[in-house]
């Protein structure tokens, strides 16, 4: 469902701001503990995605190239795939792995 942010779309095809209510985008990181790897992704199906990386469904992928389970250690959810993008970049950065880190299970 699109929830537009006024009384209706705009007539003659112009720009509407609107929400799609049943879409949300997680930003998450999982954690191989037996190789001691973290990766850092987006997606809009966060149970969908964590099975094709177990299963290493990406061919020649990063968490396809090691053994054992990938764990989600970590998740946010966000409205958009911008705002997703954005905070996956950020996760990746030196500081955002550092902040990821302190969710690694003992």
């Amino acid at each position: 469902m699109v929830i537009f942010l006024g009384s209706s779309p705009p007539a003659g095809g112009g720009r509407a701001d609107y929400v799609n209510i049943n879409l949300m985008y997680y930003v998450y990181a999982l954690f191989n503990r037996e190789n001691s790897k973290i990766y850092i992704g987006q997606t809009e199906s966060l149970k969908v995605r964590v099975g094709l990386h177990n299963n290493k469904i990406f061919e020649n992928s990063y968490t396809s190239r090691f053994s054992g389970r990938w764990e989600l250690i970590y998740k946010e959810e966000l409205l958009s795939r911008k705002e997703a993008l954005r905070r996956e970049k950020q996760l990746k950065s030196y500081r955002g792995r550092e902040f990821v880190k302190k969710y690694i299970p003992r």
